[in-house]
C-alpha cells in the first residue's frame, strides 16, 4: 500500500454573519472546538442605508473554513519526517490530497458551487469556541484577528496570491461541487511541495490553507472607496442571491474517517518478473519486452543499503546455466531505454537496500536457463538462487479470455492496529482442470495478474477505505515476485474494534474485473493480540 494520512492540526469557521437579533455581526466568534466546519454566502438577510447612494443596500455575510496540517516538522508522523525516514517519496513521485467529508445536516444545501483552497500566509490560533449558531463564544482565531494580539490584514483571512512575496508560488485550487452533498477531494500537491521547499523561509512555511466560495459566488458588495469596508469585503463580482450551506466534518468529529485529512498517494508496486520472465517478442510492444529483477539486501532481517551508502549501485549481469548452477557464458541484453546492446545493468534503488534492474533479453544464443549475478565494484554479492526460464510470447488462434480465482493464503483474522501486515495473494485460473491422473498431486499455478489492485472498506456499513487506485497514482497496485502477487496494508490508518474487508480488481484485456471474493478481518488494539 502506497498510502499515508495526515489529519489536520487545527480547523476552525470564522464568519461576519449576523447574530440572531440581526444587527450585531459575529466577527469575534470562535468556532476552534466544534466538530463541524461550515462555508456559506448569505444575500439580502437585512439592508442598511447608504450614506455615499443615500438607498438601502443589501447586507452580505460570509463563512471560511481554516485548516492546518502537520506538514513542517521532521518527527516522525509528519510529512517532512516522513520523506526525511523514507516513509513517503521524494517530490515527483507522490501526489498530496486535500479529502474533507460533507457532514449531513437539515440545511439546505448549496449546489453547484465552486470553492477556493488557497494557503494562508499568517499563524493563526484555532481557539475553544463551539457556539455555531448564535455566535456567543468569543475567541481567536475569528473573521478580524489570527490571534489575541494580532489582526489579519484584511478580514476574513490573509491569503498567499501572485503578488504577496517575490519568490512565492503557492498555487491556488477550485474544486465544484454538484449536489452540494459531496465530499471535497483537491490535489494540493504543489501546495504541499511549496511547504515542504520553504520550510525555514518566511513568506513560504505552514500557515495552512482557506476553504471558501469564489468571488463570483460570495455575495455582492460594493464600497464607494473600492475597498473593504469594515468587515465586509468589497466584491462588485459577486453574487446577489445566497449559497448556504456547506458543512463538513472538522477534526473532532467523532467520525473516525470523516476527519480532515492530507493523503499522500503513489505507486510503491514492486514488478519482480523472476517467475514471470520473457523473450522479446516482434508481437509485443517495447515496453513489454522489458523484464525487471529485484535485489533485497536483508541484514539481520533488515533491508539496509549495501555497505550503509544510499548511492552504491549494483550491477546486473545475466549468465546461461542448468537447473543448479550458471555457466561462463554472459549473455547480451538490451537497454531498456535506447534498445542498444550491453551487457551489464546498473540498478536503481527503489527504496532502502531494494534495488531493481529493466532490460530486454532475445532467444537468440540463450539456453533454458538464465541466472542473475549482480556485482559492486567487479565483485559479486549476489548469484540468484532461483534461476530464471524464460517463456517466449506466442500469439494463438484462440481468445484466452480468463477469469480468476483468488485467495489470500496469509490472511489473520485480527490485527493489531500497528501492524504493517503484507498480504500474500494466491492467483489462478478459474478453468483449470487436472486430469484424473494428476488431481492427487498437480497443485494449481499461481498466476502473476500484472495489472491488479485491492480496496480496503468497512464490512458494516460498506463505507470505503480506501478505493481501487486505478488512476495516475495507482497507489492500490498489487507488486508481484517469485512467489505470485502481494501488497501492504499499514493498520494505522484504520478504526479499532471493526471489521473489514479486501476485494480484487485485475485489468485483463483492457477491461477492468471486479473479483467476487471477500477476505474478512479485524483491527483490535495493541494490547489485545498480546
Amino acid at each position: 500500500m502506497a498510502i499515508k494520512r495526515y489529519t489536520a492540526t487545527k480547523d476552525n469557521t470564522i464568519t461576519n454573519a449576523f447574530k440572531e437579533n440581526l444587527s450585531t455581526r459575529g466577527t469575534g466568534s470562535n468556532m476552534g472546538a466544534s466538530d463541524i466546519l461550515e462555508v456559506f454566502s448569505i444575500y439580502g438577510q437585512n439592508s442598511f442605508s447608504s450614506s455615499a447612494s443615500g438607498q438601502n443596500t443589501r447586507t452580505t455575510e460570509l463563512s471560511r473554513v481554516l485548516l492546518e496540517f502537520p506538514v513542517s516538522g521532521s518527527s516522525v508522523g509528519q510529512i517532512y519526517g516522513d520523506r526525511l525516514n523514507g516513509k513517503i517519496p521524494n517530490s515527483g513521485s507522490v501526489n498530496f490530497f486535500l479529502k474533507i467529508s460533507n457532514a449531513v445536516h437539515s440545511e439546505t444545501v448549496p449546489a453547484n458551487v465552486t470553492f477556493n483552497v488557497q494557503a494562508i500566509s499568517a499563524s493563526w490560533n484555532e481557539g475553544s469556541g463551539l457556539d455555531m449558531e448564535n455566535y456567543l463564544d468569543r475567541d481567536t482565531s475569528n473573521w478580524v484577528k489570527r490571534s489575541s494580539t494580532k489582526f489579519w490584514l484584511e478580514p476574513g483571512g490573509d491569503f498567499h496570491t501572485a503578488s504577496y512575496a517575490s519568490g512565492v508560488n503557492f498555487p491556488m485550487y477550485t474544486a465544484k461541487i454538484q449536489k452540494g452533498t459531496e465530499d471535497l477531494e483537491v490535489d494540493i500537491t504543489s501546495m504541499v511541495e511549496e511547504w515542504l521547499d520553504g520550510r525555514e523561509t518566511e513568506h513560504r512555511q505552514n500557515y495552512g490553507l482557506a476553504v471558501y466560495l469564489t468571488s463570483s459566488q460570495e455575495a455582492f458588495f460594493s464600497s464607494s472607496s473600492g475597498l473593504t469596508s469594515g468587515s465586509i469585503p468589497h466584491n462588485p463580482a459577486g453574487a446577489t442571491r445566497s449559497y448556504y450551506t456547506k458543512r463538513f466534518f472538522a477534526r473532532g468529529s467523532q467520525f473516525f474517517f470523516k476527519r480532515p485529512i492530507i493523503e499522500a498517494r503513489w505507486d510503491s508496486s514492486k514488478k519482480d518478473d523472476r517467475s514471470n520472465f520473457y523473450f522479446s517478442s516482434s508481437l509485443a510492444p517495447a515496453s513489454d519486452n522489458l523484464n525487471s529483477l529485484y535485489l533485497y539486501n536483508n541484514i539481520k532481517g533488515q533491508l539496509k543499503d549495501i555497505g550503509g551508502n544510499s548511492s552504491i549501485l549494483p550491477v546486473l549481469k545475466l549468465y546461461s546455466g542448468t537447473t543448479s548452477s550458471p555457466n561462463d557464458i554472459q549473455l547480451t541484453l538490451k537497454h531498456a531505454a535506447t534498445n542498444l546492446d550491453i551487457t551489464s545493468v546498473t540498478s536503481t534503488r527503489i527504496s532502502t537496500g531494494i534495488y531493481s534492474a529493466s532490460f530486454a533479453l532475445t532467444s537468440s544464443g540463450t539456453t533454458t536457463y538464465v541466472w542473475d549475478v549482480w556485482e559492486v565494484g567487479g565483485k559479486e554479492v549476489h548469484t540468484g538462487s532461483v534461476f530464471i526460464e524464460p517463456s517466449a510470447l506466442n500469439a494463438s488462434s484462440v481468445n484466452n479470455f480468463t477469469n480468476y480465482r483468488t485467495k489470500i493464503t496469509n490472511l489473520k483474522s485480527e490485527y493489531s492496529v500497528v501492524e504493517k501486515a503484507n498480504f500474500r495473494v494466491f492467483i489462478r485460473a478459474q478453468d483449470w482442470s487436472p486430469t484424473i491422473y494428476t488431481v492427487a498431486s498437480a497443485e494449481p499455478e499461481n498466476t502473476i495478474v500484472e495489472d491488479a489492485y485491492f480496496k480496503l472498506f468497512r464490512v458494516q456499513d460498506s463505507f470505503d477505505i480506501i478505493n481501487y487506485g486505478t488512476g495516475s497514482t495507482q497507489h492500490t497496485r498489487l507488486s508481484h515476485d517469485i512467489s505470485g502477487n502481494y501488497f501492504d496494508l499499514d493498520m494505522s490508518i484504520l478504526e479499532p474494534d471493526y471489521m473489514y474487508g479486501i476485494k480484487f480488481l485485475y485489468k485483463v484485456n483492457d477491461d477492468y474485473q471486479e473479483q467476487p471474493e471477500v477476505f474478512k478481518f479485524r483491527i483490535v488494539e495493541k494490547d489485545e493480540l498480546q
